[in-house]
């Protein structure tokens, strides 16, 4: 609510498309999150005036059509390989704002090590990880993120820890790590997760910008379709079940003087 200086009464600002947002028709399934980051990161990059400035890198998976509606420069990388490409890029454009948009197949499993290793050398780019605990493009396989109990298309009795492993904990993996600058987790949950999942990427630019260090930004995503939920089930999935496995929050942010792992 804006309020007008001559006559003292309010006015609703008006909810636009962001100019750096393509307008398009969305191809993602019903309540998938993607749609939502696409736009938290068109609407940062209006914001921080760094459109001809920045570079994302899009990976295989769902993640990759993310060039079909953020109107920036953007690169292709083979599966499991952006924060590769993101070192190469920023190394050879320091003055650009370079990021990878992954999931967590992508990330998590075939891109373990590039993930791993650009976060130990402090790579100065930042890391968007979309995690909604199972392979969308390839029909709903386990993921490295895949709850212990989830039934997928590979664990289709649900996933045993016994012989499947745990789900994967990206940030706090990366927490034992000392070069990361900033390590956080958010969803897309509510309007008010949403705010904070925008605030926390924002902060990410602008510590790349401000040459802190690497960043990675874990979000929760729905994935209805290979939950076999309603959008509006999985929202509640999230909350009741996938923050008990991936926590909210900061893990570690060193301007702020928070770090769990010294």
């Amino acid at each position: 609510m804006n309020t007008d200086q001559k006559t003292g009464r309010g006015s609703r600002a008006l909810y636009t498309r962001p100019s750096s947002l393509v307008d398009a028709r969305t191809h993602y399934c019903p309540g998938c999150g993607h749609g939502t980051l696409h736009r938290l990161i068109a609407e940062i990059v209006d914001e921080l005036g760094i459109r001809e400035q920045t570079i994302g890198i899009a990976p295989v998976g769902c993640a990759v059509f993310a060039y079909d509606y953020i109107d920036i420069d953007w690169s292709e990388a083979a599966h499991g390989r952006p924060p590769a490409v993101a070192t190469g890029l920023k190394r050879i454009h320091p003055d650009k704002v370079v990021f990878t948009y992954q999931g967590d197949g992508d990330l998590a499993s075939i891109g373990m090590a590039e993930t791993i290793h650009a976060a130990n050398r402090g790579e100065n780019f930042s890391v968007i990880f979309i995690n909604n605990a199972v392979y969308g493009m390839t029909q709903g396989q386990m993921a490295p993120t895949t709850l212990v109990g989830q039934r997928t298309t590979t664990t289709p009795r649900g996933r045993d820890a016994d012989t499947e492993g745990y789900p994967i904990r990206m940030c706090e993996l990366l927490d034992r790590l000392q070069a990361p600058a900033l390590l956080a987790r958010a969803t897309v949950t509510s309007p008010r997760h949403v705010r904070r999942a925008k605030q926390l990427i924002k902060k990410a630019f602008q510590y790349q910008m401000d040459k802190v260090g690497f960043s990675f930004i874990e979000v929760l995503s729905p994935c209805p379709t290979y939950w076999r939920m309603t959008p509006a089930e999985s929202y509640a999935h999230i909350e009741e079940n996938m923050t008990k496995a991936f926590p909210l929050g900061v893990v570690r942010d060193i301007k702020a003087g928070i770090r769990r792992q010294e």
